[in-house]
């Protein structure tokens, strides 16, 4: 069988999307955190929560590829390599993070954290009070992400040693309907029960936004795009010929959730909301990986050096943007220029966090596994 077994080693298109993930997240948390943002920013940035959706996308396609490649080799999965790249690449990153926001209060977006061992199990996303432990919340989809790293190897394992591979499909559109069963379930007796409380949008988040159960969508629909590329070629060649027709049928997918999400608390928007942003950013991300479209092609030094810093960006964001702002509460700008001056804060301290702490880490990691292309 003539199956895909290895990636190319850069997917231009996938720079650019993560660079739009990153510039989505950043705008809408700045937003929320801004004293005086631009008159036309929170009409642009609407949609932006559907930044970290995008990223579930890639991660999907990304993570999961990387493991097919032992599955289409009809190899067993290396899962020391496969967790050693992992904990290099995301946890001292992290770790350095979590040390600041429990060391330097002034770096607190908000006022209160929630106990340092949520943090630690990756289990800050379940039951979380935006209210009352919202500082550093945005890391609940690194939980949702980390929870993905875990099971997905394991259930791959399962699969290879009771010889379903070929019928894993299934097991893809059972998790991807239960989603909409959990959500509805989560809606009517977690949500609807206190939704005429003045507080009812903490509830929303806490019972249907944070909760991986209900965030499985992006993930499961990165991870059918992984298996089409690596296990049936003929069909992803058929596919390649179409990839600016699969980024403007995105573009139109994501048009329709835009205006379903209308009213994100709505049950309309919490049943089926997620799905369809995530069809959507799965038809785009095709197309980026497709090698006739447009996003494969260009190049940008630009989308390169942010999505190269996209995660130390995710993570210090809120911190940074709360800090540059107290510091030029007194300076009488322009909410434009606070913004633009937030946007080179952040990119700087995504910088020194890179260089100092990611990168020496990821020379580390040599030590411990054998070099192999790194895509996320």
């Amino acid at each position: 069988m003539n199956l895909q077994t290895a990636v190319p080693p850069k997917f231009n298109g996938l720079d650019h999307l993560r660079t739009l993930a990153i510039s989505l997240v950043f705008l809408f948390h700045y937003n929320i955190l801004s004293h005086g943002q631009p008159e036309w920013l929170p009409e642009l940035i609407r949609f932006g929560w559907t930044g970290v959706d995008l990223f579930f996308v890639l991660s999907g396609f990304l993570i999961s590829s990387q493991l097919f490649a032992s599955v289409a080799n009809e190899q067993s999965i290396d899962f020391k390599t496969f967790f050693l790249k992992r904990f290099f690449r995301i946890i001292p990153a992290y770790l350095f993070t979590l040390l600041i926001y429990f060391c330097f209060p002034f770096f607190r977006e908000k006022e209160s954290l929630p106990p340092l061992w949520r943090f630690l199990t990756f289990t800050q996303n379940f039951g979380l009070n935006l209210k009352e432990t919202g500082t550093f919340s945005h890391a609940w989809s690194l939980c949702v992400e980390e929870h993905f790293y875990l099971f997905l190897p394991l259930i791959l394992l399962f699969l290879q040693f009771r010889h379903w591979i070929k019928k894993s499909w299934l097991l893809l559109i059972t998790l991807f309907l239960a989603g909409f069963v959990i959500r509805h379930c989560a809606y009517q007796y977690g949500y609807m029960p206190v939704s005429e409380d003045e507080s009812a949008f903490v509830y929303w988040y806490k019972f249907i936004y944070y909760p991986t159960y209900n965030r499985l969508d992006g993930l499961l629909v990165g991870v059918s795009i992984a298996a089409i590329y690596r296990f049936l070629p003929a069909v992803w060649s058929r596919l390649s010929a179409r990839g600016n027709l699969f980024i403007v049928a995105g573009l139109g997918i994501l048009s329709g959730a835009y205006f379903l999400c209308e009213d994100t608390r709505s049950y309309a928007a919490s049943v089926f909301g997620f799905p369809a942003v995530a069809l959507g950013y799965g038809f785009v991300v095709t197309g980026a990986l497709c090698q006739g479209s447009f996003l494969f092609k260009a190049k940008s030094g630009i989308t390169n050096f942010v999505a190269v810093h996209s995660y130390a960006i995710y993570l210090t964001h809120k911190g940074v943007i709360h800090m540059t702002q107290e510091a030029l509460a007194a300076c009488n700008l322009s909410p434009n220029m606070v913004l633009l001056i937030s946007i080179g804060t952040c990119l700087l301290a995504a910088n020194v966090l890179h260089r100092f702490i990611e990168k020496p880490f990821m020379k580390l990691r040599e030590r411990f596994v054998n070099k192999q292309p790194e895509l996320l």
